[in-house]
């Protein structure tokens, strides 16, 4: 039997399975994660409130699932938020280009990738980090709300971590918007398992909206929305520190 090939790492790799390093290589660390959160923060600072879309990059343009996304930029546009997404291809790009097709505004937080990942051309603003934590964290402090449509691992991370935030206080009365009934069914029948064996709870449950109607999750976003939140308007940006809007 042939033995199985070794991957080989990349030097970047290695930083997360050695354990602790030099001080001031975990010192220089914290400067890079600081500096990729001002990044971010210079760029987005701007985009106006928003609403934030998850989902797989792996669909392409007229799969069902890419043009439900593309519904879902529009609708967002239509009442008057920011569309958010990754910046990469599939959802987010479908999402983008439904807000940039209908006249709404269209922002990604992109991620370097071993394999390239290239912002989608529907944004009118975009960023690429290079750190996963960094890039969650903007996608979820510039944003009123959460619509998760299918996708796979960094979906399910993006949306689990969102809803231990909610659950343990940490940000409150957050709707998050699954779409696609068929796809996530067997998801919300193992939640209601894991409320049968008392690992959630009932109220945890009610965090989460299914449904397949986006006029039907738009108007829940709304309520939930106008019920909880005084929206912040659109920032201006001040010349003295070379902002641009």
């Amino acid at each position: 039997m042939q033995p199985k090939p070794v991957k080989i790492l990349n030097p970047s790799e290695y930083q997360y399975l050695e354990g602790p390093e030099s001080r001031s290589f975990e010192f220089l660390f914290a400067i890079k994660v600081f500096l990729q959160f001002i990044k971010g923060f210079r760029c987005l600072h701007f985009v106006g409130p928003c609403i934030t879309v998850f989902g797989s990059a792996r669909f392409k343009e007229g799969h069902p699932h890419y043009e439900k996304a593309r519904e879902v930029g529009k609708a967002i546009a239509h009442i008057g938020f920011t569309t958010m997404t990754g910046g990469g291809p599939g959802i987010m790009e479908a999402a983008n280009r439904g807000a940039f097709e209908n006249g709404g505004r269209s922002v990604g937080v992109n991620i370097q990738l071993p394999h390239e990942q290239f912002p989608n051309p529907y944004l009118h603003t975009s960023v690429t980090l290079k750190y996963f934590f960094v890039r969650k964290v903007l996608l979820l402090k510039y944003s009123y709300a959460f619509v998760v449509l299918p996708g796979g691992w960094g979906t399910m991370d993006e949306m689990f971590e969102t809803l231990t935030l909610v659950q343990t206080g940490v940000i409150h009365d957050f709707p998050v918007v699954l779409i696609g009934t068929d796809y996530y069914k067997d998801l919300m029948n193992y939640l209601h398992f894991m409320e049968s064996q008392g690992t959630i709870s009932s109220e945890d449950l009610k965090l989460i909206k299914l449904t397949d109607n986006i006029e039907e999750a738009i108007e829940h976003i709304r309520t939930f929305i106008a019920g909880n939140y005084q929206v912040k308007t659109k920032r201006k940006p001040l010349w003295w520190l070379f902002e641009k809007n």
